[in-house]
């Protein structure tokens, strides 16, 4: 396998090993599967699969995406849901779960690297109106589809930097290295995960740093998986870092293979 490929199929098993608490890698699955589905972005697609998932059972989505699909499930649209539960919450809606599931757009050939930044905004709108949320997850899609073209870590970093918000460059720039964040505000939790991917040599190490720092609420890591997936390939991940997620190993590998696919000729 080519090791572009290989850094795609990373990027999902990645975000899979990051994952200890299960919903975000639930999510981004669906990204993922509807992706290869539709050939592009579809967001009322992914809203759809999210809704379904809810209605199966959905559990660790977080409280913003629990309130949002519960509203969906009483008959109303996901753009006034989210707007809701923005005005509700007083605006507090800058979490870090679409950054957590966005990993798999950076994956899919056929998004192209100028759409990227808005596709991933509009795919955390489903849920998250705050800006910052949105942001962030941008800039997950561009610092894995930076990776996954071979940019090496520094130049990736540069490049997802530009044009930033204060809080997001700051993020970026994995500065300041003390005080780092536990908590979901997902400039914080990107912050944390660009440090542990810093000071880190290798996926295993990166990951094993990170999870020991998030403890339960496992925020940090999700996105130490699906970046340093991207920037250290799939060869990186050891099947044991993958055994919490047995059930869903088919799903991942099918889509993931899937998608790597469409980078043969790209």
């Amino acid at each position: 396998m080519h090791d572009r490929q290989d850094r795609v199929i990373g990027v999902l098993l990645g975000l899979a090993a990051g994952d200890r608490n299960g919903g975000p890698v639930r999510m981004a699955l669906r990204v993922a599967e509807s992706l290869r589905d539709r050939g592009r972005l579809d967001v009322a697609d992914i809203g759809m699969r999210y809704l379904d998932w809810w209605r199966e059972g959905a559990f660790d989505t977080g409280p913003t995406v629990a309130r949002v699909l519960s509203l969906v499930e009483s008959g109303i649209s996901f753009e006034q849901a989210s707007i809701l539960v923005h005005e509700r919450t007083g605006g507090m809606t800058a979490g870090c779960n679409p950054a957590h599931r966005i990993a798999p757009l950076a994956m899919c050939a056929r998004v192209d690297d100028s759409a990227l930044e808005q596709a991933a905004v509009a795919e955390a709108r489903l849920t998250h109106r705050h800006p910052l949320a949105g942001e962030t997850a941008a800039v997950v899609a561009r610092l894995c589809r930076a990776l996954i073209r071979g940019l090496s870590w520094p130049d990736a970093l540069g490049q997802a930097a530009e044009g930033r918000s204060p809080e997001i460059r700051r993020a970026v720039e994995g500065r300041p290295v003390d005080g780092l964040s536990r908590g979901g505000f997902a400039p914080e939790v990107l912050r944390s995960a660009i440090h542990f991917l810093n000071v880190s040599d290798s996926f295993p190490n990166a990951l094993a740093r990170s999870i020991d720092f998030a403890g339960p609420a496992n925020y940090c890591p999700v996105l130490v998986g699906s970046i340093g997936g991207a920037r250290w390939g799939r060869g990186q991940i050891k099947d044991a870092a993958l055994s919490h997620q047995s059930d869903l190993i088919p799903r991942l590998t099918a889509v993931s293979l899937a998608l790597a696919t469409g980078w043969g000729d790209v």
